[in-house]
């Protein structure tokens, strides 16, 4: 079954184009990456300081991997030099009700 991940970042009125930037240059091997179904970016209306990526993997270890990936290649850094706060993880699994 596969799973649904949140990615909750917190960035600066003065790194937002470079937040943006950045997504558009490495979501390409983001998506192409082996499980990965999709990832949406998107932004809070209240809070356009406040970007969430909506993700869908085939499984979670899938997710892990491509992380430890990013952190190898140094990514996860880079990307935490643009928040004010560090990122925040959810990974969601559909219940039936």
């Amino acid at each position: 079954m596969s799973i649904d991940v949140t990615l909750d970042l917190q960035v600066s009125e003065e790194n937002r184009a470079g937040l943006i930037s950045m997504m558009e240059a490495i979501l390409p091997d983001t998506r192409a990456y082996k499980g990965c179904q999709y990832v949406l970016v998107t932004s809070n209306e209240d809070n356009p300081l406040n970007i969430v990526l909506l993700e869908k993997w085939d499984t979670r270890a899938e997710h892990e991997a491509y992380l430890a990936w990013r952190g190898e290649r140094g990514d996860l850094e880079k990307l935490g030099a643009l928040l004010t706060a560090p990122p925040v993880f959810k990974y969601l699994a559909e219940i039936s009700a």
